[in-house]
Formats: structure tokens, C-alpha cells, sequence
């Protein structure tokens, strides 16, 4: 844990789902397992969520949306909270990136980024 109340760390890992994707119309489908940790000393409570998806072309698409899979999560200090998700793109290679907005259990509320992570069907990148 650190000093600051309000620290939220995201890591996640992507993976193509070749099951679920047909290349040959241009649709690519990958999940991707989210683990958020509250580094912090207050319990924080996660809101709403806000999504940045570029794909391959340059096309970004947003989403925006309350919580993660129906769930506003309260994370305790030292714990996680897991969940999986998906999204389809129609190249390849993309990038998701995005941030979480919270509030602490002082009411005090904060925003928890989420680093830019890629979305890459195995062989497509050199």
C-alpha cells in the first residue's frame, strides 16, 4: 500500500478468441482479464468505466458505462477485484486503453487510469 489514500493500480492481459472470430468478414474477437488493485488505505468503489479502442486503422471508438460486467465493485486497501471481458474490432491489431472513475469511502473522488494494452492476433505483429 502506499501513502496516498487514493492509488489504484489496472493490469490486464489480452488474448484472441479464433473460436469466436471470422477474419475472412473482418471480425477479430479478444477477451481481455482485467485485475484491479487498491494500493491505497481507503476502500474505493468503482463507478463507471470509460474505454478507448483504436484499431489497426486509426478508428477509435469509445465506451463509456456504469461499472465492469454489472458490478460496482468496493475494493478494500491491499485487495483485488478480477473480471473478464471482450470486444470485437475488424483488423488484426488494435489498442485498448481507457480509465476507471471511483470514489473513496471519504467521498473523495478519483479517477484510475488504465495503460494502454494491445490487442494482436499471434503472427500479425513482426
Amino acid at each position: 500500500m502506499s501513502d496516498s489514500p487514493y492509488n489504484i493500480h489496472v493490469s490486464v492481459v489480452s488474448r484472441y478468441l479464433p473460436d469466436q472470430s471470422e477474419p475472412e468478414q473482418s471480425r477479430f474477437a479478444f477477451s481481455y482479464t482485467v485485475t484491479i488493485t487498491n494500493r491505497g488505505s481507503l476502500t474505493a468503489q468503482l463507478l463507471s468505466r470509460h474505454w478507448i479502442i483504436t484499431n489497426g486503422d486509426g478508428q477509435v471508438q469509445e465506451v463509456r458505462g456504469s461499472g465492469v460486467i454489472g458490478q460496482q465493485p468496493h475494493i478494500e486497501p491491499g485487495e483485488t477485484y478480477t473480471y473478464s471481458s471482450g470486444t470485437l474490432m475488424t483488423t488484426k491489431v488494435g489498442i485498448m486503453q481507457g480509465s476507471y472513475n471511483m470514489i473513496a469511502q471519504d467521498g473523495h473522488p478519483f479517477s484510475a487510469t488504465i495503460a494502454p494494452f494491445r490487442l494482436a492476433v499471434p503472427g500479425a505483429l513482426h
